[in-house]
């Protein structure tokens, strides 16, 4: 599948331009194109203590006008480890985004994400309810950097005893090209959630395009707090899949 999406160089410079969500936490205010359907996947590796897990995430995008999109994301499959050495395998937790977009002025745009997430995936794997969330996102070109902001809520529809049931999260992402193809991408992130430790992460990564309608990414994250990941290590790819209209 993946010589399929690497499209030689002369074919894949036809078309407009991708707009890339990985490979931060945090999204960019802006949509792609309108019309045109573009897939984000990936691979995603972590460890917390004796625990492993390892992903494949996905994302939809599809932009109705510059200002309304949808998204769709979730991870395509899931293998998992707890720190008794006990293995689950599945399908992960699908996501629908209906998203609102502010453009400001060529260098400056907010944004509003509104998510419904559903409990396809095993209760071993997720958390075996539906959760929603609202997030708010200002991003901005700095010159040569461009910053992007997250600060979201999520109403979680199962909980721990003794925590509460909307978990905050924020995140500030900064990226910048180093050269004609390549980029690098840095980010801190992290939630709350009453009666929980907080956790944090920082990620860095490093990104290729050898055309406006590819983009490449590997990067590591480093988890800040005791309740985070220790670290995680993830790669994937953007492309088009076509243009609706």
């Amino acid at each position: 599948m993946l010589s399929l999406l690497l499209a030689p160089p002369a074919q894949a410079q036809d078309g407009d331009p991708i707009l890339p969500y990985r490979p931060s936490v945090a999204s960019p205010a802006q949509l792609p194109v309108p019309g045109q359907l573009e897939f984000e996947a990936g691979g995603l590796l972590s460890k917390t203590d004796g625990a492993r897990r390892a992903s494949l995430p996905y994302t939809f995008k599809l932009a109705f006008s510059p200002e309304w999109g949808i998204l769709l994301e979730g991870e395509a499959f899931v293998r998992a480890r707890d720190e008794t050495g006990r293995r689950e395998t599945g399908v992960g937790d699908t996501t629908v985004v209906l998203k609102r977009a502010f453009v400001l002025d060529s260098a400056t745009a907010l944004g509003l994400e509104l998510g419904w997430k559903a409990p396809t995936a095993k209760d071993a794997i997720g958390s075996g309810k539906s959760d929603v969330s609202l997030n708010g996102i200002f991003s901005r070109d700095l010159g040569a950097v461009h910053m992007d902001m997250n600060l979201n809520a999520t109403r979680l529809g199962a909980s721990e005893p003794g925590t509460g049931t909307v978990q905050t999260g924020w995140a500030a992402s900064f990226s910048t090209p180093v050269s004609a193809r390549w980029g690098a991408t840095a980010e801190v992130s992290g939630t709350r959630l009453r009666g929980a430790p907080a956790t944090a992460q920082l990620l860095l990564a490093a990104t290729y395009s050898p055309t406006p309608r590819l983009a490449i990414d590997l990067g590591v994250a480093r988890g800040l707090t005791g309740a985070s990941p220790d670290w995680s290590l993830f790669s994937g790819l953007v492309v088009p899949l076509g243009k609706l209209w």
